[in-house]
Order: structure tokens, then sequence, then C-alpha cells
């Protein structure tokens, strides 16, 4: 367990670092430009992530403190999020990078020493520390995405997709529990392919229901920042052509995702053995 919160904390870091990169080198009026997000800039991106590694040192070291916070964020459910983001991005550019950069580094520290079995409150579940770990190198990868979408920039995937997978194969019946919908009982085979053409599974090769694809895709679709028909990821079986449709790895409430692109992928192309 130790050995595996070291290499999600090791590839946290490196995501952090791979976005720093790139926002270093914004003048202070890009950090205005509109992302694929409805209402968020490059800065409200930034202040979210930071906002959110905040919350997670203090659910860890003032977790009295943390429900106060949790229990606001029960009142107003719908539009928390977005107030804490715009609050954030009200901040000058290089006061929220430098912040943003020295909370999430303490924050990556602190997880990684942490005791794994500790539970630490959160906003919804409590979470063990290699899961915080693994949801912050989620969203720091997903809302990196969104920025590097503004910005016409692309990035060469890395092997840390893997664990972006592995959390949105652990989410298949949260999507559906959030939306209000029973949890299907036929178990999905996911088999995707890694960056380097390596083969990563969950689930029983047998399953009645398969999904196959690209890892990237994957990761895209279950962080909902790419439509299901722009993927390039089949489906067999009812249960799986659903959970496709709806797949969240993050918590909040239930969001519709991004609308398609005018140019679709083909849904269910493909040519993987599981899905053929």
């Amino acid at each position: 367990m130790m050995g595996e919160t070291s290499a999600v904390g090791s590839d946290l870091r490196d995501e952090n670092r791979r976005l720093e990169a790139i926002i270093r080198q914004l003048s202070e009026e890009r950090w205005s430009l509109p992302t694929p997000a409805e209402g968020w800039t490059i800065a409200h991106q930034i202040g979210h992530l930071h906002w959110t590694d905040r919350m997670s040192l203090l659910a860890i070291d003032e977790p009295e403190e943390f429900r106060l916070v949790g229990e606001q964020h029960d009142r107003e459910p719908n539009h928390f999020v977005d107030k804490e983001a715009i609050a954030a991005a009200a901040v000058k550019p290089s006061d929220l990078l430098h912040h943003w950069v020295a909370t999430r580094d303490v924050l990556a520290t602190r997880l990684e020493e942490l005791d794994p079995k500790t539970a630490i409150p959160w906003f919804g579940p409590p979470m063990r520390p290699l899961s915080m770990l693994t949801a912050r190198l989620m969203e720091t990868w997903a809302h990196g995405r969104d920025i590097t979408d503004t910005l016409q920039i692309t990035q060469q995937p890395t092997s840390a997709l893997r664990h972006i997978a592995h959390l949105g194969v652990r989410t298949r019946n949260f999507s559906f529990q959030l939306r209000g919908l029973q949890v299907p009982t036929p178990e999905v085979y996911v088999e995707l392919t890694g960056p380097n053409g390596e083969q990563w599974s969950w689930g029983p090769p047998e399953a009645p229901d398969a999904v196959c694809g690209p890892a990237e895709d994957f990761c895209l679709l279950v962080t909902q920042r790419r439509h299901r028909d722009d993927l390039n990821l089949k489906a067999v079986g009812s249960t799986a052509k659903i959970w496709l449709t709806i797949a969240q790895a993050f918590a909040g409430k239930a969001t519709p995702g991004r609308p398609p692109a005018q140019m679709s992928a083909s849904p269910d192309s493909g040519s993987v053995s599981a899905c053929s």
C-alpha cells in the first residue's frame, strides 16, 4: 500500500509540474481566457485546484473546521464550488500561482506520510490517503486538460492515466447511484491501451459486458472532458453502454458533461479482442 501511495504521489507531483510549466508562461491577461468549462476561465481552473488542495489539508489537519465547511457545502451544493472558484479567480494571478504551488506540494507530502488506513473526512464518504491522492491526480489532469485545450497545447499522455482509469472503473456504481438509477448487477470487463501500447484491465474477461479502447479516451470520458460520441471507445452489453453515457469519476452533483463536437468519432469503433 505504501509503495502504491508513493507511486501516485510521484505521478501527482509530475502532473502538477507539467501544468505549472504551462501556467508560468502565461501573461496576466491570458489567465482570463475562457475554458471549455462553461463560465470558467484559466484563473477559475487554477483557483479551483488551489481551493480543493486547501480543503484537503483542512480535512487532514483540522477536521472539525472542515466539518463546518462541509455543512455549508450541503446547504448550497449546486453553487458552493462555483462560488469558491470565483473568489479564488479574483486573486492576482502571480499570487494565486504561488499559493497553489505551495499548498499542493504540502498536501502531497502530508498524504504520503499519513497512515494508509486514515479516514479523511470529505464532501461525501471519508477518503483514505491513497484515494485522495488519486482524486487530486484526476482533478489536476482534468482541469489541466481544460487549460491545454484552451491554449491549443498537445501534451503526450503518461502512465499516470492508469490511476485515473482505475478511479473511473471504481466509480461505475457511483455514476448510477448519483442519478438515482439502480446499479446493474452484471460485471463489466474494462480493457484499455496505455500510452506506450501496454494493456490495462479490470474485471473478469468473461464478463457479459465490456469496455475497450485507449486509456486516454476512457479518462477523458470519466472526467467528462469529452462527449461519448467523440471518443474511440467500444462498449458491449447494455450495462456498459449505459455506463459510458453517465460515467463520472468526480464527487458532487450529477453533471451532463460536454456537448459533442461537430466531427465525432465512431463510439463503438476499435478492434480489442474483448470487445470484438
